[in-house]
């Protein structure tokens, strides 16, 4: 797993006690980052449309020795949780547009109706993610991408028709995780992250927190 992956799930700075889902959960990476972040304390709540990407995760916390994550391979198990989650994470669909210097060659491969369908689905998980914040609460935005259609332009989309949130500065976590002399990701508004080979000597990651106001 690149380094990037690892330092956005840090970003999102879940505490013990909480109630975190990982609603693009894949095959669990974030998830168990988040996990031995919160030391099994708290519940992580692991869920993917796909429930053959989502498959490896239960042998993997098995072997992790993970006992504070609840693995929903079905939407009627996370009706309970909409309005209750402190934390939600939407790793979402991109075109992996952050891999191209490990892939050169996919980048020849992107066309536009590729990106247009990854921004229609990350959209609809965003509105679909969002149901489950609690008010107070934190959303994270994340793809593994550096194109500003999938990134920047998403979450001023997302605000735009989402009032009740709104975006939170991630750079003073950055800051507090990795010291103010540490290589700086891109922000192109002093709010949002860009993780770029250039920037940070990782793959292309963009991350971004938005707080629920009611």
């Amino acid at each position: 797993q690149d380094e990037g992956s690892q330092i956005v799930a840090d970003l999102a700075t879940p505490h013990e006690g909480e109630q975190v889902l990982d609603y693009c959960a894949g095959g669990g990476g974030k998830t168990l980052a988040m996990a031995a972040a919160m030391n099994n304390k708290g519940q992580v709540h692991a869920y993917d449309t796909d429930s053959k990407r989502l498959a490896p995760i239960i042998e993997r916390l098995k072997r992790a020795g993970t006992r504070n994550v609840q693995v929903h391979d079905g939407e009627a198990g996370l009706e309970r949780l909409k309005g209750r989650m402190d934390r939600v994470l939407v790793d979402a669909p991109c075109t992996g547009a952050g891999t191209w210097r490990r892939r050169p060659d996919t980048k020849w491969r992107l066309t536009q109706r590729n990106l247009e369908e990854r921004v229609s689905q990350q959209q609809q998980a965003l509105t679909e993610a969002s149901r489950f914040v609690r008010p107070g609460g934190a959303l994270y935005y994340i793809t593994c991408s550096v194109l500003p259609e999938e990134n920047d332009r998403q979450m001023a989309w997302f605000t735009k028709t989402n009032p009740d949130f709104e975006i939170v500065s991630a750079l003073p976590t950055w800051d507090h995780l990795f010291g103010a002399s540490a290589p700086r990701p891109v922000s192109l508004d002093g709010k949002t992250l860009t993780l770029t080979p250039a920037a940070t000597d990782t793959d292309g990651f963009f991350f971004c927190h938005l707080k629920r106001l009611s």
